[in-house]
């Protein structure tokens, strides 16, 4: 009987380490030298990514336990799969599909189409758009209480968003990623990613005066 495959026995990288900071082999490189035997490559590029990926699942699962789970499960799918990557490939809309295919996995939930535009004002003075929030982290020590609270009230919008715009909003206004990156890790038409994000942020402006009503503040017009 075939022995299951087990996950590598590679200690998470500490955040002060001088391997992470002036490491310059590039992702693929990495990968490479991970499945030809090197010890130290797999804990570089965790390292690497784990800081933005782990954001990324935050939103996208809703807690920090999911999002570490997902994360967990994410680098030892990389890990099997290491010896089938295609090298001509970037690794980190690689990476980001594995983990979008993960976190799927944990909730799955119907779409829905909304109708407001992507640039619609948060309201008449500040000048932000509905998509500035969700360039919001958690709020460091010593930020006000209000901002906090303002993550806080992102999430809940967020975590009522469908899985399939929850994900293409948080790649796209948290990750930044291009059209072209986020077709690659969705695996979805270039036309298909525009249409589903305008969607997606739509959804959220209707989902984010809801929280505001909810609150009882005012919320902007659509």
């Amino acid at each position: 009987m075939a022995t299951p495959a087990r996950k590598p026995a590679i200690a998470e990288p500490n955040p002060t380490s001088r391997l992470r900071l002036v490491d310059d082999r590039t992702d693929e490189e990495l990968l490479v030298l991970h499945r030809e035997g090197d010890p130290t490559a797999f804990r570089v590029l965790m390292g690497r990514h784990r800081a933005d990926l782990m954001r990324f699942l935050t939103r996208f699962m809703g807690s920090r336990q999911a999002a570490e789970d997902v994360f967990q499960e994410t680098f030892f799918q990389v890990h099997l799969s290491a010896a089938t990557f295609d090298e001509s490939r970037r690794f980190k809309p690689w990476l980001y599909t594995i983990a979008a295919n993960k976190g799927r996995d944990l909730h799955r939930r119907n779409a829905r189409k909304p109708t407001v535009g992507l640039s619609a004002p948060l309201d008449a003075d500040s000048g932000r758009t509905y998509v500035d929030l969700m360039e919001l982290d958690a709020p460091a020590p010593g930020d006000s209480i209000e901002a906090a609270e303002q993550d806080r009230l992102v999430q809940r919008a967020v975590d009522a968003l469908p899985e399939r715009q929850r994900e293409i909003l948080l790649l796209a206004y948290f990750q930044k990623m291009t059209y072209v990156q986020i077709a690659e890790v969705l695996q979805i038409p270039i036309g298909t990613v525009k249409s589903r994000l305008h969607a997606a942020v739509a959804m959220f402006a209707r989902h984010w005066k809801a929280v505001l009503e909810a609150r009882g503040e005012a919320a902007p017009d659509d």
